[in-house]
């Protein structure tokens, strides 16, 4: 953390703790029942800048308090197919694991890994690929979420955490010649099939494999493997090789922060600087977290 941004911090009254050195620091001394002001929303914003998600402890708000929150960093993003518990707070939906639902049509196409229905694994002498559920929210809209606030509601007693990864450090760890075949490459981020079971129409778009943060100027290795991804202008082996090796830095620990999660805990990320994957190792158990997507300003949008 620079000397600057340790400082703003601790002046108004709260203390970072990092949990690796490049992702994730845990906030304490805000309280986010409270509306937050400026100063404190500008310092909160800068700290998510340079460690991209934000841990937020014994925070017992409510679903209202949580919207509220994420209201100060831009406007909400109502999704048209995640279901709300709450009709008059509709931008905070649910996020639970029986709540994805996978049309008969495409299951051929994407199978559970580890009970996980973000995966693809191959079926029976199939070479489709194995990859992990690593993420990013509303890939499949022109203009994706630019942030993310998730709150606990109930928890497994044991298990259920969630992986954050660096995607910078990602794509830093990639060979040039892999860079440099990545310079003009597109990934199209497949999500009709639910999308489209729900009623709602979207075209399919495709977004750079290495993006630009347009805050940070680092590079982000951008990849959506529950969308169904494919490389646009590439045969199937070759994007398969591209999306194996993205893959595989996603899964370095090294790139990665895991948060477990407990009652009262809310993190905050940055959707363009990370994916995320929620690890589903709690069987059977009852596990609800509800989230608040920040939508992107479209007049400035990095596509």
């Amino acid at each position: 953390m620079t000397a600057a941004t340790m400082t703003r911090a601790e002046e108004l009254g709260m203390t970072v703790t990092l949990w690796q050195p490049t992702i994730g620091a845990e906030i304490s001394g805000i309280d986010l029942r409270r509306d937050i002001d400026d100063e404190v929303r500008d310092a909160v914003k800068e700290l998510l800048l340079q460690y991209k998600v934000l841990f937020f402890r014994d925070q017992d708000i409510d679903h209202r308090q949580q919207a509220r929150f994420a209201a100060r960093f831009g406007n909400l993003y109502i999704h048209p197919i995640s279901r709300s518990d709450h009709p008059e707070t509709p931008a905070v939906h649910r996020v639970a694991l029986d709540d994805y639902v996978i049309p008969a049509e495409y299951r051929d196409r994407a199978h559970r890994v580890d009970g996980d229905p973000a995966a693809t694994k191959p079926t029976s002498g199939s070479s489709r690929p194995s990859w992990d559920g690593y993420h990013t929210d509303t890939s499949w809209r022109l203009i994706p979420a630019w942030g993310a606030v998730l709150r606990a509601v109930t928890l497994p007693p044991v298990g259920g955490d969630t992986i954050w990864v660096d995607a910078n450090l990602a794509y830093e760890s990639l060979e040039q010649p892999m860079k440099d075949r990545l310079k003009r490459a597109y990934v199209a981020h497949d999500f009709r099939f639910a999308l489209n079971a729900a009623g709602f129409m979207y075209p399919l778009v495709a977004h750079p494999v290495v993006r630009t943060h347009r805050e940070t100027g680092r590079k982000i290795l951008w990849v959506n493997y529950s969308h169904n991804p494919s490389i646009i202008g590439r045969d199937r082996a070759e994007s398969n090789e591209i999306l194996n090796r993205i893959s595989d830095a996603y899964r370095k620990p090294e790139y990665q922060v895991r948060f477990s999660w407990r009652p009262n805990s809310v993190a905050f990320w940055d959707n363009r600087s990370t994916v995320h994957y929620g690890v589903t190792n709690y069987g059977d158990q009852p596990r609800l977290l509800e989230r608040v997507l920040i939508d992107d300003d479209r007049t400035l949008a990095d596509l």
